[in-house]
């Protein structure tokens, strides 16, 4: 017979164990849904315009906002969309170095690259 001193050690070994169990898809999770909406529906509105402003492309574009947040953080995507917005413009009075140089620039785009081509063929094909 299991005193209730037993008891509430066993509760607490389960809870213990249930987030082990958890953790890591909840780090998932709650890195996916770190886009701000304004960001994802900006990102769906270009994509769509890129794409024929269709309702297949509304379906299509969604997803593809949805794997890319899944394989990077929005920290990330923020700091390589920025670089590519000031390449695209000329940077800072045409220095578009600062904002392709740097190695964690280099590695924010290439990451926005990858995660990208990753949506494209998930939600594209």
């Amino acid at each position: 017979m299991m005193r209730r001193r037993d008891v509430g050690r066993v509760g607490t070994l389960a809870a213990l164990l249930l987030l082990a169990a958890t953790a890591p898809g909840a780090a998932a999770t709650a890195r996916a849904n770190d886009y701000p909406t304004a960001e994802r529906a900006d990102y769906v509105l270009g994509c769509m315009a890129a794409n024929g402003n269709t309702r297949e492309a509304l379906l299509k574009c969604s997803c593809a906002i949805d794997e890319i947040a899944s394989l990077m953080p929005f920290a990330q995507y923020e700091q390589a969309e920025t670089a590519l917005s000031m390449q695209a413009g000329g940077g800072v009075g045409g220095r578009t170095a600062l904002f392709r140089d740097p190695p964690e620039i280099k590695q924010a785009i290439e990451q926005l690259h990858r995660s990208q081509a990753e949506a494209n063929l998930k939600c594209f094909e």
